[in-house]
């Protein structure tokens, strides 16, 4: 059996740690409900903006060649990781980064070439080891704007755009359903195809009618397609940024619960030291008293 300072050591130990945990707990809490609004009042813009895109494309498909809409033979895929930038989110980051390497073995048994670019440090740190990293961004899930989005996407397009470039770009990204359930999903991302994004999207009633477009269809679709991807990212780093806060402040709850669990059996064992110790001290002085008769 330990002794009692040793029982006494953990005791306190364990208990700084539930002070962290339910303190990180109550952070993250706090966090989520900012991240959590600003994911909800996007949502409706990425759904109306699937909508006039998928509205241009049926207009301006017979006018023109889009490049970032161009289907080509499959030889290059890159991935684009969206992960946090801090742990402590339990498994949040594992089952993106699961999602990821599944894809890369799929590929590569099909003789495909993949690349990585890792948004969020936590992607980067696992997925360097694979070698396929291309490019990263690093240290901005915790205040990212509109305009890292903006960087990313015209990085992704400009390499998909090149000769000896991606012929196809994934998304993927952890996708918030509650605060207890974060799911990793899959978008296609390049060639842009927002039709099909625009499948299964929440969104209005669908107004019947056409749309009359000043400037043609064709010169709109020219502006929107890079902002259509800028739209693509930010909206996947939000839904990222409110799962983060979330997950964490799951994995922390359950990590103080964790805490509380193991001071109630670690007190429980400091009173059996401490009654062994008592009854010894007694046998002690009894014999002792014993032995002066």
């Amino acid at each position: 059996m330990p002794s009692l300072k040793e029982v006494k050591t953990k005791i306190v130990g364990v208990t700084k740690t539930a002070q962290i945990t339910k303190a990180m707990n109550m952070v993250a809490s706090a966090k989520l409900r900012g991240a959590q609004e600003k994911m909800e009042a996007f949502r409706p813009y990425t759904a109306k903006f699937n909508e006039a895109m998928s509205n241009l494309s049926e207009r301006a498909n017979t006018g023109g060649s889009y490049p970032l809409m161009e289907k080509r033979e499959v030889k290059s895929v890159e991935l684009i990781i969206i992960t946090s930038d801090r742990g402590l989110c339990g498994s949040f980051n594992s089952n993106i980064i699961k999602l990821a390497e599944q894809k890369l073995k799929e590929y590569e048994a099909e003789g495909k070439t993949v690349s990585f670019i890792c948004v969020g440090k936590k992607g980067f740190q696992i997925l360097k080891k694979t070698g396929k990293v291309r490019k990263t961004y690093a240290d901005i899930m915790g205040t990212f704007q509109m305009f890292n989005a903006r960087e990313i996407a015209t990085e992704v397009s400009e390499h998909f755009l090149a000769d000896g470039g991606s012929d196809r770009v994934e998304l993927l990204f952890g996708e918030f359903k509650s605060v207890a359930v974060q799911r990793p999903a899959t978008k296609e991302f390049l060639p842009v195809q927002p039709l099909e994004a625009a499948e299964g999207e929440e969104s209005g009633p669908q107004i019947s009618g056409e749309y009359i477009y000043e400037p043609s269809a064709e010169e709109i679709m020219d502006v929107l397609q890079p902002l259509y991807l800028n739209v693509m990212i930010y909206h996947a780093m939000l839904e990222v940024g409110a799962s983060e806060h979330a997950a964490r402040m799951t994995a922390m709850d359950n990590a103080t619960n964790a805490c509380n669990d193991m001071i109630s059996n670690l007190t429980i064992l400091y009173n059996k030291a401490r009654q062994a110790a008592i009854t010894a001290e007694l046998m002690d002085i009894v014999g002792g008293a014993e032995a002066l008769k």
